[in-house]
């Protein structure tokens, strides 16, 4: 089969690789249909990505159709499915707890083992849901819209929250849209001026740009001095992070979307007059996979406004090395496949 590979930071090619065979008990063979490119692809392409082992097949939002079942498995050949990325142990504390998104084990498809930028791919059976009427070209974008609505549901705020959404990226839109979905008042704070109009203009959210004035003056500005309910940071940045603090109000909650390598410090007195929650956020569930594919059928999701850039499975290695450096105009980029 051809697949893409990052053979080392900067080296991306595609080869011919051996098909990946007939699947275990428990698991299929998904011919791969469409395949987004995440900030985490194009982190793994440049290097930045602390955890990972070359060489590797990227690739985790995917669509595909199953094509072979192994023993014991109910989903039909032909069925066109969803894939769950995060494949759990099943066993650890937090996959009894229910949270398998968060297993001790974890293995992501296309950063811990070969994910989806290929013809073919094994997945345990469990990791697939469905499609349900949705194409598979919007099937492909459920896994990333997943982690903002997880991240919503993570908050347990309540219908009218004043919300702040730190980081206009992909996943920061998309916590925007289910928090808006949930009900919330939603502003999105960007230092790209370009970004914020997008989400401004085509999406209706409330823009705050951040290189225009300090963040602390917009939120003030935009609260009245009191500062926002529910605050989501979207960033990946160290100090966006620590700054999301000053920005939540009394009583409020400040939700992690992205992760940093750094250790975060802020002000416990400030933390403690607040009387803040602090929740972290990883990946998604079923359940919000579900919450994301029902919002895309019934419309709630703009996914043909979010869908800016696409690819072939041969085009990729030119074409992701491109966008990892030319940003202008890219909300998300799609690959092709089947």
């Amino acid at each position: 089969m051809k697949a893409v590979v990052c053979r080392s930071p900067g080296d991306l090619v595609l080869e011919d690789r051996a098909a990946p065979g007939a699947p275990p008990p428990g698991w299929a063979r998904v011919a791969v249909s469409h395949v987004g490119i995440c900030g985490t692809d194009y982190h793994i392409f440049e290097g930045k990505h602390p955890f990972l082992a070359y060489p590797r097949i990227m690739g985790h939002e995917v669509s595909g159709t199953v094509v072979e079942r192994g023993e014991g498995v109910g989903l039909p050949v032909g069925e066109p499915v969803i894939i769950n990325p995060y494949l759990a142990c099943g066993k650890c504390i937090a996959c009894r707890h229910g949270k398998p998104n968060c297993c001790v084990r974890i293995e992501v498809l296309g950063v811990h083992r070969d994910g989806a930028m290929c013809d073919e791919i094994l997945v345990p059976a469990q990791n697939l849901y469905p499609a349900n009427g949705l194409s598979l070209a919007d099937a492909a974008a459920v896994e990333f819209l997943a982690i903002g609505a997880h991240a919503v549901r993570r908050s347990l705020a309540v219908q009218g929250s004043r919300t702040l959404v730190i980081g206009a990226g992909p996943i920061g839109i998309g916590t925007a849209i289910f928090a808006r979905i949930a009900g919330f008042d939603v502003s999105l704070l960007d230092m790209s001026t370009e970004r914020l109009n997008f989400a401004e203009g085509e999406l209706g959210f409330a823009a705050l740009d951040g290189s225009k004035a300090p963040a602390t003056d917009l939120v003030r500005e935009a609260t009245s001095g009191e500062g926002f309910d529910l605050v989501f940071d979207a960033t990946g940045n160290t100090q966006s992070v620590q700054s999301a603090f000053a920005h939540v109000a009394h009583g409020g909650t400040l939700v992690l979307v992205s992760v940093v390598k750094d250790d975060i410090t802020f002000s416990d007195p400030e933390f403690h007059k607040r009387e803040m929650t602090l929740v972290g956020s990883r990946n998604a569930l079923h359940a919000d996979f579900d919450h994301v594919a029902a919002s895309i059928r019934n419309g709630a999701v703009p996914l043909g406004k979010l869908v800016t850039h696409r690819t072939t499975l041969a085009g990729t290695p030119r074409d992701l090395a491109r966008w990892a450096h030319e940003k202008s105009g890219l909300i998300k980029a799609v690959i092709e496949v089947g």
